[in-house]
């Protein structure tokens, strides 16, 4: 259903109205609502798209780099530092489409926290031919993936302390300030409109149950044909199972303890050992998935609900069934939860992941613990030793 049935942009039988020829439609995200899906199919479909009038001005899927810079914010850990020169080439790309609608997405763009960050961004890619779009998932559903996200990112903490320190310990930001800068959805949006104005933004609350619901209502808003837009397989995009959190957060721990190099962390894990349990290992039905607590799925819902009438009184349009922001999951928690077991399989990857991504900087002996044998060496210290070995290859490189 769509809200605000007075417009004239409406959709009629259940369409969703296009945007003007020449917007440049800016998808927000925020994270774990389906933006890579919308970047994955937007992105194969590149070439056919300028036929319809469309451009995806982007040289990758996802310009992370370019969102990252124009928001001022970090990379993600270990990862090279974004530079005003990524967005530069991206203005660039959106300037050459010319009077053609132009679609940007990047889930980043909703770590923008201050009004001026964000009304550069607009005056930036067009002003008033810009049109913000934010995809919206219940808090439920996003919680826990968000959460084993940020363990890939080297979070250390468990998921019932992360919920307790996000839902019950005021001012609610820590271990990851992150989390509601982009989930509190209403004060997303009203941060936004205050830039394009609540006429120049969609909400679309995307619904589990409909599989291709985002990408047809994508095709709708940029005037494309039915079905040009295709799901990607994207193996490497999948949550990990609560066994594969757990490994990879006590990795984590070892990892901080033995202080080593944040670029290790990225070159190593990361993009080692976790991309390739990712690519290698599809999770079975056996494995024991991450399971919300019901104080906090209440408390959710709750939230859920808050943000969708706060988001209803902001006057933007809203694609969707706003009810399923607060919606709680019929399955209750089962009472006794199996421990997670990690499969051999699952941990070879990981591992193999981790030595293919070391084997491309070879070790040389220039450590003074090179004068004990492996036996008369810590475990600690080895691996702090390998560490910084594979560190000074990497900068050389």
């Amino acid at each position: 259903m769509e809200t605000d049935c007075t417009r004239d942009d409406l959709p009629v039988n259940g369409v969703t109205a296009p945007l003007p020829a020449g917007t440049r439609l800016l998808h927000i995200g925020p994270h774990k609502t389906g933006t890579t899906a919308v970047q994955g199919a937007l992105f194969a479909a590149k070439d056919r798209l300028p036929e319809h009038g469309v451009v995806f001005p982007a040289h990758s899927r996802h310009p992370m780099e370019a969102a990252l810079a124009a928001c001022a914010r970090p990379a993600m850990i270990g990862d090279t530092a974004p530079t005003e020169k990524h967005w530069t080439r991206l203005l660039q790309q959106v300037g050459a489409t010319g009077a053609k609608t132009s679609v940007i997405s990047s889930e980043f763009f909703a770590d923008a926290e201050d009004d001026t960050t964000i009304a550069r961004i607009v005056e930036q890619l067009g002003g008033e031919r810009v049109h913000v779009l934010v995809t919206l998932r219940p808090l439920v559903r996003i919680m826990p993936s968000q959460w084993q996200q940020y363990v890939q990112n080297g979070l250390r903490m468990g998921y019932e302390d992360w919920l307790a320190h996000m839902l019950r310990k005021a001012p609610y930001e820590q271990p990851n300030p992150s989390f509601w800068r982009r989930h509190r959805h209403d004060r997303l949006v009203r941060r936004w409109a205050r830039a394009v104005g609540p006429e120049r933004i969609t909400v679309v609350v995307v619904d589990d149950r409909d599989r291709g619901g985002l990408l047809r209502t994508f095709e709708q808003l940029l005037g494309l044909p039915e079905n040009l837009l295709q799901p990607v397989p994207d193996a490497a995009n999948r949550s990990l199972t609560l066994a594969e959190t757990e490994m990879l957060r006590n990795l984590n721990k070892e990892f901080r303890g033995n202080g080593l190099p944040d670029e290790l962390y990225s070159k190593l894990v990361r993009n080692g050992a976790v991309m390739h349990m990712k690519n290698a290992c599809s999770p079975s039905p056996e494995d024991v998935k991450i399971l919300t607590p019901e104080w906090a799925v209440q408390a959710a819902a709750g939230i859920g609900a808050e943000m969708a009438r706060n988001i209803a009184d902001a006057g933007v349009r809203i694609v969707g069934d706003p009810d399923l922001l607060s919606v709680v999951p019929k399955a209750p928690v089962p009472a006794g939860i199996p421990a997670p077991r990690l499969s051999p399989e699952a941990a070879a990857r990981a591992l193999y992941g981790a030595l293919a991504a070391a084997a491309d900087a070879p070790v040389r002996h220039t450590s003074p613990a090179k004068a004990r044998t492996v036996h008369q060496t810590s475990s600690k210290e080895l691996l702090r030793v390998l560490g910084h070995r594979c560190l000074k290859k990497l900068r050389r490189r």
